[in-house]
């Protein structure tokens, strides 16, 4: 992706934006402000099961933690990665971008460079606090280093893909965040690579070979949330419209057409007939409750459901047991939450719990192939799968605009059955039996 289909989703946004209520914004989702099915963890969940895309969501929400992080810190720590400038910011000199960056004087900001001493007695201190007699200090330093070592040699091999040969600045801070974060969304075959172009790879691992400073990530940032705002957000709105999982809406519109076939071949027995043409009325409600059915299954309600607000279970929702694969207690999150290189965690509106990995910056791919739901739900019979259990709507935009549309599903079903009945009745009979 380039900036070119970027501005065509910012141009996109403006255009849903009207259709979008308020309360389901894009700023209100991500805050997680909005109730379910519209939840922060809901709309992870649909780009992890449905759009296969989380990735851009996973990436942005570190963003922004990372940016606060950074002004979060000391004027001479961020006077070691200054702003990134196409312009008239960090860049080589001449055209050979293999030349390393000149760097800003140190001296100029106050700047000390002090000496790291690796034959140190003492480990360093917790985030949390003294470390425990029993912690292996040991295996926590040569952990962290393998860490460490694994993030820079993707990151050197990616800066080797683009034709970039010369070391990044290790003394600048979040220098080991920002090798973690080139690991898993920017270089090439990552396990979350985003959908970048190759000119923009380059360009981003080209500012971040100078600085650590957010504006070396602004061009992907440009790039992820024109995605976010102008293609997921809206599709998941709609999705999150839908209260049928996919064979409770297929169950649904096929009884639908059964309906309307149903008037059909009724209409044309009574036509065969002798019988008064005034019987053909008895297809109007058929054909009125099969096209509004119909119409509205096409939109992903199921009308039945909807008397009652409600919406299917999500197949990962259904297995409650099965569906994590780890948890953390909130001390652990706490913990994790004052380190500056480890996972970036959130919590949803219900308390806490996390499903998979979805929420955590760093980890494995958003495939769920290896999740436990996938294969008992394959095993689940059909009939279980269409009469799945329900849960509450608890959104009111949600349910708002779910009235409106079994409304018009009514109107346009009206709109169709009237002159269609009329036509049926004003057919000729043909009288064979």
């Amino acid at each position: 992706m380039n900036l070119t289909q970027c501005q065509i989703y910012v141009e996109r946004t403006q255009k849903h934006r009207r259709a979008i209520p308020p309360e389901l914004s894009f700023e209100n989702i991500i805050q997680n402000k909005a109730l379910p099915p519209c939840t922060l963890q809901d709309f992870m969940d649909y780009l992890v099961y449905v759009s296969h895309d989380a990735e851009n969501l996973q990436f942005w929400i570190w963003l922004q933690a990372y940016t606060k992080k950074f002004y979060a810190t000391t004027p001479s720590e961020q006077a070691l990665s200054p702003p990134w400038s196409a312009v008239d910011g960090l860049q080589p000199t001449g055209n050979d971008p293999n030349q390393p960056p000149r760097t800003a004087d140190k001296s100029k900001f106050g700047v000390k460079e002090y000496e790291i001493n690796f034959d140190q007695q003492e480990p360093p201190m917790s985030p949390t606090g003294p470390m425990s007699p029993q912690f292996d200090k040991q295996s926590f330093i040569s952990g962290m280093a393998n860490t460490a070592r694994s993030a820079a040699d993707s990151v050197e091999d990616a800066n080797a893909q683009v034709g970039l040969k010369w070391q990044s600045f290790t003394i600048q801070p979040f220098r080991s965040e920002i090798n973690r974060v080139i690991s898993h969304y920017i270089a090439p075959n990552s396990p979350r690579e985003l959908n970048l172009s190759h000119k923009t790879r380059a360009a981003v691992l080209h500012a971040l070979q100078h600085t650590t400073h957010p504006s070396a990530l602004s061009l992907v940032r440009d790039i992820v949330e024109g995605t976010l705002r102008g293609q997921s957000h809206p599709n998941f709105i709609r999705w999150s419209i839908c209260n049928g999982n996919k064979p409770r809406v297929l169950f649904v519109r096929n009884s639908g057409i059964a309906h309307v076939a149903g008037a059909v071949i009724l209409a044309i027995i009574l036509m065969l007939s002798h019988a008064s043409r005034w019987w053909r009325l008895f297809c109007f409600p058929l054909f009125l409750v099969g096209f509004s059915i119909g119409v509205a299954a096409y939109k992903g309600l199921c009308v039945i459901i909807h008397t009652g607000h409600c919406r299917n279970l999500r197949p990962w929702e259904q297995f409650a047991d099965g569906a994590s694969l780890h948890s953390f207690d909130n001390d652990d999150e706490a913990a994790l939450s004052n380190s500056t290189d480890d996972v970036y965690s959130m919590s949803n509106r219900s308390g806490g719990a996390k499903r998979g990995i979805s929420m955590d910056t760093f980890g494995t791919s958003n495939s769920y192939d290896h999740e436990l739901w996938v294969e008992r739900y394959k095993k689940k019979p059909l009939l279980q799968r269409i009469f799945t259990k329900n849960i509450w709507i608890q959104e009111e935009t949600v349910r708002i605009l779910q009235d409106r549309i079994v409304v018009q599903s009514h109107l346009w079903s009206l709109i169709i059955t009237v002159p269609l009945t009329a036509a049926v009745v004003a057919l000729p009979r043909v009288g064979m039996y």
